[in-house]
């Protein structure tokens, strides 16, 4: 494994050490990862159930899957979700971070309000949020009712329903990417502003000027991240929209449909071929953004 003279004993011993440390990460990702997603394409070929040996059946599940309009629904509202998700994480993670960073009162105290999301799990945050959204009982219609607006069903309207699970999305995502967006912003140098200042330029000039071209590497980052994990929104429509009600079918995600033919149809053939439909648009649209990037991303 290692040539005589190349290495000292020492230097040997630490590359061993690091290989033994990271031999559970890799089997990890071998099994989990790896093993799985092929066995997943193999199984979007099958007519696997919970019961019997799977029988191979061609292309029949994508031709099902193109000709089945629950499928063609949950496309629609997964995108509706990428649309109206990214640009709103994107824009308020920036507008937060912007605001930590400067000198403000209180910056602590802003610091973990607005990291709080980042550390909370998912189903409390579903299950708070579906609280909040109640028709009879939630702060959210009690203050309306106050004002004098009628109260809305957040959940259960059809027309609502969608703009309320990415509300929830949103404020989810924003802790997190506010603080790599953070992290962007305190590593521009000083001297961009000392010199815009010197020019007479104003703060929000220097902002859209020199903040914003050299963040654009972050906020690439945060997009690429942003748009993957909201084509993967699945626990915020689970905990939230009941399974029988009519605000289901336009608030369920291609994720949440995959897991209704998985877990519920049983119909586990038919559940990967949906999974690889959203797994090859994820890359093309991931690819998509890596070829545009080259327009509005500047790298010092």
């Amino acid at each position: 494994m290692f040539k005589k003279g190349k290495y000292t004993a020492i230097k040997r011993n630490e590359i061993r050490s690091a290989f033994l440390f990271l031999t559970p990460l890799i089997i990890g990702l071998l099994v989990f990862y790896f093993y799985a997603f092929f066995q997943n394409i193999l199984y979007s070929f099958t007519d696997l159930s919970s019961f019997g040996e799977p029988n191979f059946v061609g292309f029949d599940n994508y031709k099902r899957l193109f000709e089945d309009p629950k499928f063609y629904m949950a496309l629609s509202n997964t995108i509706k979700y990428v649309l109206l998700g990214v640009p709103a994480v994107v824009i308020l993670s920036t507008i937060a971070a912007a605001l930590i960073n400067s000198k403000i009162k209180l910056q602590g105290f802003f610091r973990t309000a607005l990291f709080i999301p980042a550390v909370t799990m998912p189903a409390a945050i579903g299950l708070l949020w579906r609280w909040l959204y109640n028709y009879e009982f939630g702060i959210i219609n009690f203050i309306l009712d106050k004002l004098g607006f009628e109260k809305i069903a957040w959940l259960s309207d059809p027309k609502v329903v969608l703009i309320s699970i990415t509300i929830v999305l949103v404020w989810s995502m924003i802790s997190t990417n506010m603080i790599i967006i953070l992290a962007g912003l305190q590593g521009i140098s000083r001297s961009y502003y000392e010199a815009a200042e010197i020019d007479g330029a104003s703060g929000l000039k220097s902002f859209f000027l020199i903040t914003l071209p050299l963040l654009s590497p972050t906020l690439f980052f945060v997009t690429i991240m942003a748009t993957i994990g909201i084509f993967q929104i699945f626990d915020f429509i689970f905990l939230m929209v009941q399974p029988t009600a009519l605000s289901m079918q336009y608030s369920m995600s291609l994720v949440y449909y995959f897991y209704d033919r998985a877990f519920m149809a049983f119909e586990k053939g038919y559940a990967a071929s949906i999974s690889m439909v959203l797994f090859v648009i994820i890359l093309l649209v991931t690819v998509l953004q890596f070829v545009l990037q080259k327009k509005w991303v500047h790298y010092e």
